[in-house]
């Protein structure tokens, strides 16, 4: 396992993976089209390719022996949904499924905790599918604080997500 900088040509890896993990996690008894046009809209090629090239996102890329298994995207200038958030969004951590449990996620998570800080960040927040008890218990475990509540949005749908906080130690 190798964490590195994501670059130009993971665009198409990091769409497949994104879409892989996505729908893997949200939908569970069957895709609709509302749920699959949003995933073949969203996780492209062409939108990962974009957003890397922007001086504000930072993705670091877990690469083993075959590709990438896992990724986390770090967001600057992104407040927070509910007061008490900082401008600096873990926006997604997504390791595939089958490679869950080996310490990826963590390693990951642990990386964007330290180019957050390294930017001057006082703290970072995400938000995961309120659902997604593994995803909370992880990041739980992991020092980070339950905080409130947001709403994932798909066209007229609104998703409960929980928001998580981790506040680094003032020197």
């Amino acid at each position: 396992m190798t964490l590195r900088d994501a670059r130009p040509d993971d665009a198409s890896a990091l769409a497949a993976l994104s879409i892989e993990v996505w729908l893997g996690t949200y939908i569970r008894r069957g895709v609709s089209a509302q749920f699959a046009d949003f995933a073949l809209e969203t996780f492209t090629r062409a939108h990962f390719a974009h957003w890397m090239t922007q001086p504000n996102e930072r993705f670091i890329v877990n690469q083993n022996e075959d590709g990438i298994d896992g990724f986390l995207r770090l967001t600057q200038g992104a407040p927070g949904p509910i007061p008490g958030c900082s401008d600096t969004e873990i926006s997604t951590l997504y390791v595939q499924p089958r490679h869950q449990g080996h310490g990826i996620g963590r390693d990951l998570l642990q990386a964007g905790l330290g180019a957050a800080l390294a930017l001057g960040a006082p703290s970072v927040w995400l938000a995961t599918n309120s659902e997604n008890t593994p995803a909370a218990a992880f990041y739980q475990a992991q020092g980070f604080e339950r905080i409130g509540r947001t709403y994932f949005r798909i066209g007229e749908e609104a998703y409960p997500n929980e928001v998580f906080r981790f506040a680094f130690p003032r020197h």
